[in-house]
C-alpha cells in the first residue's frame, strides 16, 4: 500500500506546481489593477507608482512568481494587500469554520446515502424508489441558495427552533447542544447535493451486485436478502463509490462559498469573496490553490482508499 501511494504522489505534486502557475497567471489576466481598489480614484500617477513598488507589482512576472512559490515554501504566505494582515493569520481564523462545516456535512451525507441505499436495496419497494427517486432529483436540481432560504425560511422563522446563522458564541466545546443547534442547518443545505448524488450511484451500484450469479447462488441456497446485501453486495459496491465520494469533495467545496454566505459562517467562503471584490491577489490566489491543494489529497487518499478496498487495483498499478 505504500509503495502504491509514493507512485501517485508525483502527478499530485506536478498538478499543484502547474495549478500555482495557472492561478498566478489568471489573476494577473483578469482585467483590473489592485493599485487602484487601494489608491483611489483621485490618486496621482506618483502615488500609485509608490503603491506599486511597495507592493512589489513593479517587478517582472517570473520574478513575482518565484517570489511567490519561494515564499510558500518557507510558509510565508504573504501579506494581504486590502483586508490587512498576513494571510497565514486570515487563513487560521476562517479554516476551522470552514473544516468543522465541510466535515460535519460530509458526515451527514454519507451517513444518510448508506441508510437510503441499504433501505431501499433490501425492501426493494415501488413506492420507496419512487419517494428515493424523487427526493434524489430534487436534492441535484435545487441550487443551494435556494435549499438554504429554505430551510432558513421553515426552521428559523415559520417554526423558529434553530438559529438562521452565525457560529457557536462560545466555541464549538463549551456548549455541545448549542453547537450542533447552529452547525444543523448549514451543514444539511451543503450536505444535500452530495447526499443525492451519493445515495443515486450507491443505489445503483447494489442493485447491480444483487443481479450478479453469485447472488442468485446464495438466495438458491436460503441466504436472507438483508445478509446479502449487508455482508456481499456493500463490500463489492464500496470501491467505486469511494471513487464518486471524492469527486462529490469538489461539490462539497464549491457549495460551501455559498452556504457560508447564506448562513453568515465566517469561513473561507466568506474571506474569499471579500478577497475576490477587493483583488487582494496574495489572498485570492493562496485560497485558490488551498482549494485546488484539498481536491488533489483528496482525490489521492480516494485512490489509496479505493486501492485497499479492491486489492486488483494496487496490484494493477505495481505493474
Amino acid at each position: 500500500m505504500l509503495s502504491y501511494l509514493l507512485r501517485r504522489v508525483p502527478s499530485a505534486l506536478g498538478v499543484l506546481f502547474v495549478a500555482s502557475f495557472l492561478i498566478f497567471l489568471m489573476l494577473r489576466l483578469i482585467p483590473g489593477d489592485p493599485v487602484d481598489a487601494l489608491a483611489g480614484q483621485d490618486a496621482t500617477d506618483e502615488s500609485r507608482q509608490a503603491i506599486r513598488e511597495e507592493l512589489g507589482l513593479d517587478e517582472p512576472f517570473w520574478s513575482q512568481y518565484l517570489s511567490w512559490i519561494g515564499g510558500l515554501f518557507r510558509l510565508d504566505l504573504g501579506q494581504s494587500y486590502r483586508i490587512g494582515g498576513s494571510v497565514r493569520e486570515l487563513l487560521a481564523n476562517g479554516a476551522l469554520n470552514t473544516v468543522v462545516l465541510a466535515v460535519t456535512a460530509l458526515l451527514i451525507a454519507v451517513t444518510l446515502a448508506l441508510v437510503t441505499s441499504l433501505v431501499a436495496v433490501i425492501r426493494d419497494s415501488r413506492w420507496l424508489n419512487a419517494m428515493l427517486a424523487g427526493l434524489n432529483t430534487l436534492g441535484l436540481a435545487l441550487p443551494t441558495f435556494a435549499s438554504g432560504l429554505l430551510l432558513v425560511l421553515l426552521f428559523a422563522v415559520v417554526f423558529p427552533l434553530l438559529p438562521s446563522g452565525g457560529t457557536p458564541p462560545d466555541g464549538y466545546l463549551a456548549r455541545p447542544d448549542i453547537t450542533v443547534q447552529y452547525l444543523l442547518l448549514p451543514a444539511i443545505c451543503l450536505a444535500l447535493p452530495v447526499w443525492a448524488g451519493l445515495t443515486r450511484f450507491l443505489t445503483e451500484s447494489l442493485r447491480s451486485q444483487m443481479r450478479q450469479p453469485y447472488v442468485t447462488t446464495a438466495r438458491a441456497a436460503g441466504v436472507s436478502r438483508r445478509r446479502l446485501v449487508i455482508r456481499h453486495a456493500l463490500p463489492n459496491a464500496l470501491p467505486s463509490t469511494v471513487t464518486v465520494l471524492g469527486i462529490q469533495v469538489g461539490t462539497l467545496l464549491g457549495g460551501a462559498v455559498l452556504v457560508e454566505q447564506i448562513f453568515t459562517w465566517p469561513g473561507l467562503g466568506s474571506l474569499i469573496e471579500s478577497a475576490i471584490s477587493g483583488r487582494d491577489y496574495p489572498v485570492v490566489q493562496v485560497l485558490l490553490l488551498l482549494s485546488v491543494a484539498v481536491f488533489v489529497i483528496t482525490q489521492l487518499l480516494t485512490d489509496v482508499l479505493q486501492a485497499w478496498l479492491d486489492p486488483r487495483i494496487r496490484i494493477g498499478g505495481a505493474r
